[in-house]
């Protein structure tokens, strides 16, 4: 396992404060009174590109040499790691090529050709599209940067946990949308190390749960197929640095239903005006299914609202589906 501490947390927020901000932690009143815990939002919705993948994406490419980003930047992403690589490698300098899948979400796609990036279309898992970036990488040079499994995203990741703790000292359990596990891994470095009390959870839809399984397994285990309305999240493996962080720091998996993701989206627009794709309602999902467990009652739950970039006819439909009129 890649030794990855506070210390690189640390660096990082030092690194990227110029190119990332602070996101606010919302107390919601009503997800507190429906569920029993003092439920907190930590809107990464609102971080720039829409999601915490700018954290990461910021803390490798600005690590990089000069000489190494003139070489070009080269990623696979299902959508917001995308848009975040294309940000900071255009605040940089550098030139960047993103490989996404076909069909993939409009609101992200047409985000990344704003920032300048090229882009390759490939598959629909996150196995093709890396392969088809190492591929193209191999062709053609440049420098990959991987949407979870590298010390530097890791690490990047790991500063909004910092915030986390910092602005709630007394939390006692915060919750994870959990894909390659990048953004848990940084999170619970960040935390466990500052306050080894705080409970950490990771949360999956129920058709993309290989880190549930692996994690019940003791080893990394890949998926035969992934269906789920939550794309920033189908990966059909755990990465192999991010998954031993999560076996060493993270304390249970909760899965949750495509229905209480769509569900936890249509409250947190209705309710607390935050707009959050798929993904970014997952681990509200988990609070408000009630499968949150492991933390009394009234204690201080937080969860993270890892992004916010949907299309407006996909979020039309995701509120017909979850029972909204029009």
């Amino acid at each position: 396992m890649s030794q990855i501490s506070i210390k690189d947390v640390t660096d990082a927020r030092e690194k990227i404060s110029r190119a990332v901000v602070k996101t606010p932690l919302f107390r919601s009143s009503t997800f507190s009174e429906w569920s029993g815990f003092e439920v907190f939002l930590k809107a990464e919705n609102l971080q720039k590109t829409g999601s915490f993948k700018m954290r990461g994406a910021s803390n490798k490419i600005m690590s990089l040499s000069p000489e190494e980003g003139r070489q070009g930047i080269i990623t696979g992403s299902s959508g917001n790691h995308g848009q975040a690589v294309a940000c900071i490698a255009a605040r940089c300098g550098y030139g960047a090529t993103v490989v996404i899948p076909e069909g993939c979400s409009p609101a992200k796609e047409a985000s990344i050709k704003a920032y300048g990036a090229d882009l390759i279309y490939c598959g629909t898992t996150s196995s093709e599209r890396l392969a088809c970036a190492d591929k193209f990488r191999r062709e053609h040079g440049g420098i990959f940067v991987h949407p979870y499994d590298d010390p530097m995203v890791i690490a990047g990741q790991g500063t909004a946990g910092l915030e986390i703790i910092e602005d709630l000292e007394d939390v006692g359990a915060i919750l994870v949308p959990t894909g390659g596990c990048g953004l848990i891994s940084g999170i619970a470095i960040a935390v466990k190390e500052k306050n080894p009390g705080v409970k950490i959870f990771g949360v999956e839809p129920e058709g993309s749960n290989s880190t549930g399984l692996s994690f019940r397994n003791g080893k990394r285990t890949a998926l035969d197929k992934i269906n789920s309305v939550a794309d920033g999240v189908r990966t059909a493996i755990p990465g192999e640095l991010t998954f031993p962080l999560v076996q060493k720091y993270v304390d249970g998996m909760i899965e949750v239903t495509d229905d209480e993701i769509l569900y936890a989206q249509r409250m947190l627009l209705e309710r607390c005006k935050l707009l959050a794709e798929p993904t970014g309602a997952v681990a509200l999902a988990a609070i408000l299914s009630g499968a949150l467990s492991g933390l009394r009652k009234g204690g201080k739950a937080v969860a993270i609202l890892s992004g916010g970039n949907v299309a407006m006819p996909q979020l039309s439909e995701y509120l017909l589906r979850s029972g909204v009129e029009r």
